[in-house]
């Protein structure tokens, strides 16, 4: 795990300083495919081992294909982020559930400490609001992340990202405290001259009406004008998590049809 998140620190950190401004604005958001990208990859070796004693299953077959029919996931691939999901919900509590130290051990190897950007991603899972990750919330979040996810869906995610205090607007210290919080996980360096610039500009392009803050129009504005931006939002790994993982191919007791 420690691996996977280290080569995308390093990839980061070395283009970074040959970044335009223009591309620095678009990598704002980078951190976030790399946490769900993370999440993917690191979950296969960190939790890859398979156990001595049987791992849960409380999800039926029709909770199965009604997630798949539901989101962008054939049952297959259903079938192999429950897996997923069972290997990361045992890793401190065997209880069926993510608690956020569970999240945290995975994504940054340490189950201790703050962090803002897993507290917000963490609560993004967290739809129920009820201080654990279910398995349906599991598969819905990770689907936004899908290249069949709907673009709507990409541009609410990311915008909810970033209204860290939830008012339906995103304000430019929340922009600060996000970017801030994100780069410190990758390893990422930027000047604070460069971050002023970069917030400067996010505003000066996205908050149409100058009232010093961006509402979910402006943002929806923003997003689609800037491809990269919303590439960002989506892993091509989840295309085929059963291709990506072959292992879960071999697993699953479920037919797609």
């Amino acid at each position: 795990m420690g691996a996977a998140a280290s080569s995308s620190s390093a990839s980061l950190t070395s283009r970074s300083s040959s970044l335009t401004v223009g591309e620095k604005l678009c990598a704002a958001l980078i951190p976030v495919a790399i946490l769900a990208e993370v999440l993917i990859y690191s979950l296969s070796s960190c939790f890859g081992a398979h156990s001595s004693r049987p791992v849960k299953q409380i999800h039926t077959f029709d909770d199965v294909t009604r997630l798949a029919r539901n989101s962008p996931f054939s049952v297959n691939e259903v079938e192999a982020l429950r897996e997923l999901f069972n290997k990361l919900s045992s890793s401190i509590i065997d209880d069926g559930l993510i608690h956020k130290e569970e999240l945290q051990l995975a994504l940054l190897n340490s189950a201790g400490g703050e962090n803002i950007f897993l507290n917000k991603v963490f609560d993004l899972f967290d739809e129920k609001q009820n201080g654990v990750i279910e398995f349906e919330e599991f598969v819905h979040v990770l689907s936004i992340f899908h290249p069949g996810a709907p673009l709507e869906q990409k541009v609410d995610f990311a915008f909810r990202l970033y209204d860290l205090r939830k008012t339906g607007y995103i304000e430019r210290e929340e922009v600060q405290e996000m970017i801030v919080a994100t780069l410190k996980e990758t390893g990422m360096r930027l000047s604070d001259e460069v971050l002023e610039q970069i917030i400067d500009n996010t505003f000066a392009d996205a908050d149409a009406d100058m009232d010093g803050r961006i509402n979910k129009e402006e943002w929806r504005n923003f997003a689609i004008q800037r491809p990269q931006l919303l590439k960002n939002m989506t892993l091509s790994s989840l295309r085929d998590v059963t291709t990506a993982f072959p292992s879960f191919i071999f697993n699953t007791g479920v037919d797609d049809n």
